[in-house]
């Protein structure tokens, strides 16, 4: 099953799930309180500006392909939820986990528990790394661990539903001041060694010019 959602569809999903689990007595959403959800400032990254226009139109796109619906409680104005509890057959737990990287992208464990907590406790970071690895042990895997990158102790993890996500770029170390110091020396010289270049051009454009006119009096 292919899913590769775009940004603004991977917004929409995940408010709706997180809504669903931390504000459930506002949940479904009306087409107006999912953009203002899509918009927020807190809990997102990055933070989007997107008018209703295109929430409508990452909404149809997620009912195409069985994710999202429009709620039968909708009577004074249309409202929408998820549908990925039926749909991938996921715990309050695996939703929580996957609403907070569909939000914020990837993360450590730790991060997750931390900000998941608003949506559904966790015991302890072994009960995250539970829910990660079935998510990732599924026929058709919703999460995947990212290489360590250099310098950070921990793994981070990623969603799934845009597809994989592109290598994180190695974080390379600063270099120590004795290299720092060289470096520079090696910057000056070579401005110095670019500005002899230079007015030896100028200089021998100057002798070229010199003869021609020495030239005209002979």
């Amino acid at each position: 099953m292919k899913m590769n959602l775009t940004e603004f569809e991977v917004r929409v999903l995940g408010c709706l799930v997180e809504k669903e689990l931390a504000t459930p007595e506002y949940y479904p959403l009306t087409l107006n309180a999912l953009t203002a959800a899509c918009n927020q400032k807190s809990n997102r990254d990055p933070v989007l500006a997107m008018e209703e226009t295109d929430v409508v139109r990452a909404l149809d796109s997620l009912r195409g392909r069985g994710f999202a619906r429009q709620s039968a409680e909708g009577v004074r104005a249309m409202k929408y939820c998820h549908c990925l509890t039926e749909k991938l057959l996921l715990e309050p737990a695996d939703l929580a986990v996957l609403a907070e990287l569909l939000l914020r992208g990837a993360q450590t464990v730790g991060e997750l528990r931390g900000r998941a907590e608003r949506m559904r406790p966790f015991a302890d970071l072994a009960a995250v790394e539970q829910v990660l690895h079935d998510l990732m042990d599924r026929d058709v895997p919703l999460v995947t661990r990212l290489p360590r990158q250099s310098g950070r102790k921990e793994n981070r993890f990623a969603h799934l539903f845009s597809g994989e996500p592109p290598a994180a770029a190695e974080e390379e170390a600063p270099p120590e001041g004795a290299r720092r110091q060289v470096m520079a020396e090696n910057e000056r010289l070579d401005r110095l060694e670019a500005e002899v270049a230079s007015l030896r051009e100028e200089v021998a454009a100057l002798r070229q010019t010199v003869a021609e006119f020495r030239a005209q009096f002979e």
